[in-house]
């Protein structure tokens, strides 16, 4: 399946991360939601078991912070297009805050990582998240 992917992974204390070439960031206790994609040969369910190995060569940014945080679920939103960018901008505009540049250092979005302080704050993409096929939940 080809498409676009949502991660929520969950920091369970105030982190200072060294992310690549962004340098340290400081992350706060919460939730994390990335956006991620994969098109053509790329399929959804090979990068997200990529994401659910903790030991793996450190290639996205998303590898630095998967190393502190814990993923507690994967959306998949199957699509033949790229729509990483347009899901991204609807989670920016429903999130508490985001990292600067984080996972779009190949497109013009503000970011692909954004935060939500608690379970309550997350629940405002419920309607993001119906869009998609669970694909991963921890129990």
């Amino acid at each position: 399946m080809n498409g676009t992917y949502i991660l929520v992974l969950k920091l369970n204390s105030r982190k200072n991360i060294k992310v690549g070439v962004l340098g340290e960031i400081k992350f706060k206790k919460g939730f994390y939601c990335y956006v991620g994609s994969a098109i053509g040969d790329t399929k959804i369910e090979n990068r997200c078991r990529r994401h659910l190995k903790k030991k793996k060569v450190t290639k996205w940014h998303i590898d630095y912070l998967r190393k502190e945080a814990e993923i507690t679920e994967i959306f998949a939103i199957p699509s033949k297009k790229k729509e990483e960018c347009e899901i991204a901008e609807k989670i920016l505009r429903k999130a508490d805050s985001f990292i600067p540049r984080f996972g779009s250092s190949d497109c013009n979005c503000k970011s692909h990582l954004f935060y939500f302080k608690d379970k309550k704050s997350l629940s405002k993409l419920s309607s993001i998240f119906s869009r998609g096929i669970r694909i991963y939940q921890k129990i």
